[in-house]
């Protein structure tokens, strides 16, 4: 048990996180065509914000006229092949007291309202800290499995299976931010607001490059845009598509 003293008036208790997640691609295509295999990025980078205020947050990306939610290459000739990436339209609320979570998820261009529960993990917190920002952090780990569907291209043929994965996570979480949120997924987790969060060494990553104090409160609300569906359901709908 870590007991964690904090001076309530130097407590951040809302406000705007600016987040940069950066994401390895990791695509290989199995046809001898180096000059192809040369083309793939070997990163991508997106931002998105975090609007909290008391026990409630909103999670969204940040449009960026300059950069598109998806991303093409080709080898010059006939082939050419686009990658969505995962999560670039979705919008999600928390409520941390409820311990609630709505998701507005999009779907072959259509809108899913998902509703759940926050599902907390089980963390390790270190003794090591650092500065992100100006607010001293503490370092926690944990590890999480999550299916995903695996794409390869074989001779152009493009062949998908599911597989499980583990996740081994590294965050680091603002003592002087209470309110227990994050980016993404990770919100409701950590007695601190993470602003730094490193998947399997970089895999994935988000790190806070911005924070306000000053925030729209209006708009930290539940999305209501889309048909209602339950995970289950959702993901019934999203196999289809893959098939």
């Amino acid at each position: 048990a870590m007991l964690i003293a904090i001076s309530s008036s130097a407590q951040v208790k809302e406000g705007k996180i600016l987040y940069e997640r950066t994401m390895q691609m990791q695509i290989r295509i199995n046809d001898d065509n180096p000059a192809m295999q040369n083309m793939i990025p070997k990163e991508r980078k997106d931002k998105f914000e975090l609007l909290f205020t008391e026990g409630k947050s909103l999670w969204q990306p940040v449009e960026d006229e300059a950069q598109s939610d998806e991303t093409a290459f080709g080898d010059g000739g006939g082939m050419r092949m686009v990658f969505r990436m995962p999560g670039a339209n979705d919008v999600v609320f928390h409520n941390i007291a409820e311990s609630k979570k709505v998701e507005q998820r999009e779907l072959a261009d259509k809108n899913y309202i998902i509703t759940d529960s926050i599902r907390k993990m089980n963390w390790k917190v270190a003794g090591e800290t650092k500065t992100i920002l100006g607010h001293n952090c503490m370092k926690a780990t944990t590890q999480r499995t999550q299916e995903s569907m695996r794409m390869t291209m074989d001779n152009g043929e493009a062949k998908r299976e599911k597989v499980t994965d583990t996740l081994n996570i590294v965050a680091w979480f603002a003592t002087d931010m209470p309110g227990s949120f994050g980016p993404d997924m990770y919100q409701g987790q950590l007695p601190g607001t993470i602003l730094e969060i490193s998947v399997n060494e970089g895999k994935t990553s988000f790190k806070a490059v911005e924070i306000s104090p000053k925030v729209d409160v209006a708009k930290v609300k539940e999305p209501s845009k889309g048909k209602k569906a339950t995970q289950e359901e959702f993901a019934k709908e999203r196999d289809k598509m893959f098939q």
